[in-house]
This record gives C-alpha cells, structure tokens and sequence, in this order.
C-alpha cells in the first residue's frame, strides 16, 4: 500500500475524537446511513460511547468536508430519504494512521506497566 502524505488540515485530527474514530470505524467496512453509524459506534464500543444525531452528523459533515468520508448512494431497495456514508481513500489511511499510532501507545503504555510490575 502506498502511503500519501497527510495534509496539515487532517493531521489537526490526531488524535482522533471519540465521534471522529468511531464514526470512521463504523463506515470503515463499507457504507451506512447515519442510524445505523450511531448504532455501531454504540456496538464497537461496548456501549461506552454513545453520540446522538446533533455529534453525528456534525462530525460527519466535517469529515466531508476535509474529504475524509464521502456521501454514497444506498443499496437498491434501500430508502431512498437516508444519506449514506463511506470512507474516501484519504480517510481510510487517516483511520489506518490512527490505529497504528493507538496501537504503539499501548505497546508503549504496556511494557511501561510490565516494567514497573518487574521492578517492584
């Protein structure tokens, strides 16, 4: 996979947000609308974040705007009133960029606790 530079405007969102990573996460297998973002996000975090329909679609016109998500249009025979939503190839490797920093702060955090547990 090719790595793109990220642009000053995206890297101000790292660390991502709550609202800004799970909503990401939500649509990162494929595209939802936004009841069922609110719903996965609720699920990918075992119910300890929860953000109503004012966070949402705040968030997610901002990730449009910073061309992270994209609106897409629905399967047929969806509704077709709902709004859907997906990643955009920048916002797949934000997200991915994300996971990877989170992923070496917890290597980081625990080899700092397996140290101090040995050393006690």
């Amino acid at each position: 996979m090719r790595v793109l530079p990220i642009p000053p405007e995206i890297q101000r969102l790292l660390p991502m947000t709550p609202a800004v990573f799970y909503t990401m996460l939500a649509i990162s297998p494929g595209a939802l609308h936004g009841y069922a973002i609110m719903q996965q996000s609720a699920t990918l975090s075992s119910g300890a974040f929860k953000m109503g329909p004012a966070t949402l679609y705040s968030t997610i016109q901002r990730l449009v705007d910073l061309g992270l998500v994209k609106e897409t249009p629905g399967d047929v025979g969806e509704d077709a009133r709902r709004r859907y939503y997906e990643l955009t190839t920048m916002g797949r490797q934000v997200l991915e960029s994300e996971v990877a920093r989170m992923n070496e702060v917890v290597k980081l955090a625990t080899a700092r606790l397996v140290q101090r547990t040995s050393a006690s």
